[in-house]
C-alpha cells in the first residue's frame, strides 16, 4: 500500500463515467509497474463521485471540460489547502485531437515526481549553468510517443538519467519507451522549462524545435508557478464545493 493516495474525480461533460476505471486501471498499473520502480514514488489511485468524497490528505485528479487556461491541456498546481491537484481538461484535448488519458498520465506522473513544483537540477557550465525543473513527462510529452496500458494510451516519461549530463549518448535508458537516446534530449512536440542562473532573466523555455524564449506561462501553470515566488503563488481556481475541512 503507497503513502500517497490520489482520487480521480470526472467532472467533464465528455468524459462518460463508464469510461473513467479502464483508464484509471491504466493509470494505477503505470504508476505502480513503470513508474515507482525508476522514481521511488508509488500512490494509489481510486475513483470519487463527488468532491465531498475527497479523504483528509487525499491528492486530487480532476477531468475537466475546457482549459481555464490558454494554450493548456492539463497542468497540476496546490489548493488553498496546499494539497497537490492535478487538472485534464477532456474537451480541449479533443479540440486538439488529443487523448485525455495521456494528459492525465502526464499530469499525475508529474504531480507524483515534484508536488510543490519547485524542484530543479543543476548543469554546470563554463558560463555558470541552468537550473533545468524536474518535470518528467515534457520532453516526450506528445500523443505519438505516448504507449499503451490496459489498451489505454499514457505518457512516456523521462528516467533520472534523462538529467544526468555525464552520461553518454545510448549508454543508459533515458526514458521508459526508449526513444530518447540522450540526456537533457527533447523529442518532436517537447519542451523544458530552465532557469539561466548567470543571466538572472527568469525562467524561459527550451522546445525541441530549438526555439529559445522568454514567456510567462499561463496562470497556475507549472512555467509560471516556477517564474513566481512561492509566497505569491496563485493557487489552482478549481473549487471543491463542500470539502472536508482540515
Amino acid at each position: 500500500m503507497a503513502n500517497i493516495k490520489v482520487a480521480v474525480l470526472n467532472a467533464s461533460s465528455v468524459v462518460n463515467n463508464a469510461d473513467v476505471p479502464p483508464v484509471v486501471t491504466a493509470l494505477q498499473q503505470q504508476v505502480h509497474e513503470d513508474f515507482a520502480p525508476v522514481w521511488g514514488v508509488d500512490a494509489d489511485l481510486r475513483i470519487i463521485a463527488s468532491p465531498n468524497d475527497l479523504a483528509v490528505g487525499e491528492w486530487l485528479l480532476a477531468i475537466l471540460d475546457n482549459s481555464d487556461q490558454a494554450g493548456a491541456l492539463g497542468y497540476h498546481d496546490l489548493t488553498d489547502d496546499g494539497d497537490p491537484i492535478g487538472k485534464v481538461f477532456a474537451a480541449t484535448d479533443l479540440q486538439f485531437g488529443d487523448q485525455w488519458s495521456v494528459t492525465a498520465s502526464h499530469e499525475l506522473l508529474e504531480m507524483l515526481a515534484d508536488p510543490n513544483i519547485n524542484l530543479t537540477v543543476f548543469e554546470e557550465d563554463d558560463n555558470g549553468g541552468r537550473l533545468y525543473a524536474y518535470e518528467v513527462c515534457d520532453a516526450c510529452e506528445a500523443d505519438e510517443l505516448a504507449y499503451a496500458r490496459n489498451n489505454v494510451k499514457v505518457s512516456d516519461f523521462v528516467y533520472p538519467t534523462w538529467f544526468e549530463s555525464f552520461r553518454e549518448p545510448n549508454s543508459a535508458q533515458f526514458d521508459f519507451t526508449q526513444q530518447i537516446s540522450e540526456p537533457f534530449q527533447l523529442l518532436p512536440g517537447g519542451y523544458i522549462g530552465y532557469y539561466d542562473v548567470t543571466s538572472g532573466t527568469g525562467w524561459q523555455q527550451l522546445t525541441a524545435q530549438k526555439n529559445d524564449f522568454r514567456s510567462r506561462g499561463p496562470v497556475g501553470s507549472r512555467r509560471e508557478r516556477r517564474s513566481v515566488p512561492m509566497p505569491k503563488r496563485i493557487k489552482s481556481t478549481y473549487k471543491l464545493s463542500g470539502r472536508r475541512a482540515r
